[in-house]
């Protein structure tokens, strides 16, 4: 019976089954006791024991939650949504062990909304760019390079690393890339001029220095001649970013989230945005049209004599 069990030793013999026989690390652990933590104030403040525990006093804590108190401000919709799935856990933990009915096992935590991704602006890609070149003009050709074929085809940075020189192609004159996905899907994308431009100049005169006479397929190497790394790319274009003055955080992923809201932003179609990301999905693509609506709003708000 779940009468039988005080909450305080439930939540200690939960937190120590996490951290032993499921060997999660302490900032879990910690977590996991932060969330407990609130729920066993709101039951021990409201009188309830673990017996009381049902669907509806789970729908009046979360509503708690996200009302906040005198003491705590109003929780974010996701650390909302964990603490539930936290508590949730806790009572499928007691139910397997006291081979006893989940009281809660139906009662699903919140829907997060969608972060959008964060696309960088036209003016923010061409100084990344121009940035991208250090003291050796070899590893400025190829940071270059990186970064303009990350942007121009929105491929996933691990795609990048692992292209190989038999997957670049010409095509009806026009240069073309594979790239293998998730799953090991494959997907054939265009290289704009500027990006061919700047791999052909790499490839022709950089790639070679960098190879040492080593017999690497892969396009883009590091110093020593082998395959660059999905770290070393990162570190790339982090130090590029520094070095161009742009303040939102800069990843290889940027590079992705900004080809994709610039096509939609220029009219592409969502299913020719969905191949070209490789998207299994067009639902995936479409928290990209998030992003562009939201560009929508903010013009209508500052243009529209009747939007305020």
């Amino acid at each position: 019976m779940v009468s039988d069990l005080s909450l305080s030793s439930a939540i200690h013999d939960y937190l120590n089954y996490a951290a032993i026989e499921k060997g999660l690390s302490k900032n879990t652990i910690s977590a996991y006791k932060l969330d407990l933590s609130k729920f066993a104030g709101y039951l021990e403040t409201n009188k309830f024991g673990l017996e009381d525990v049902d669907l509806k006093l789970m729908e009046q804590f979360l509503g708690y939650l996200r009302g906040g108190s005198d003491l705590n401000s109003p929780n974010t919709e996701s650390s909302n949504s964990r603490t539930i799935v936290t508590v949730r856990n806790l009572f499928k933990f007691i139910a397997n062990e006291k081979k006893i009915v989940n009281p809660i096992k139906d009662f699903s935590p919140p829907k997060v909304p969608k972060r959008l991704p964060k696309a960088l602006k036209v003016d923010e890609i061409l100084k990344l760019i121009e940035a991208a070149s250090v003291d050796k003009p070899e590893l400025a050709k190829r940071n270059e390079a990186l970064i303009e074929i990350l942007y121009a085809t929105g491929a996933r940075i691990s795609e990048v690393t692992e292209l190989s020189l038999a997957d670049i192609k010409e095509l009806d004159n026009n240069l073309t890339i594979k790239l293998y996905g998730k799953g090991g899907k494959e997907r054939v994308v265009p290289v704009g001029n500027f990006a061919r431009l700047s791999l052909e100049n790499y490839l022709t005169s950089s790639r070679s220095y960098l190879l040492k006479g080593k017999d690497s397929q892969k396009v883009f190497l590091n110093t020593r001649g082998a395959g660059l790394s999905r770290q070393s790319a990162w570190e790339i274009i982090q130090n590029a970013a520094v070095r161009a003055g742009i303040e939102s955080d800069v990843s290889p992923h940027s590079l992705r989230h900004s080809f994709a809201t610039h096509l939609l932003d220029g009219g592409a179609d969502i299913r020719v945005v969905q191949e070209l990301l490789g998207h299994s999905s067009v639902t995936t693509t479409q928290i990209y049209t998030l992003v562009t609506i939201d560009k929508l709003r903010e013009s209508y708000a500052s243009a529209h004599p009747r939007a305020i």
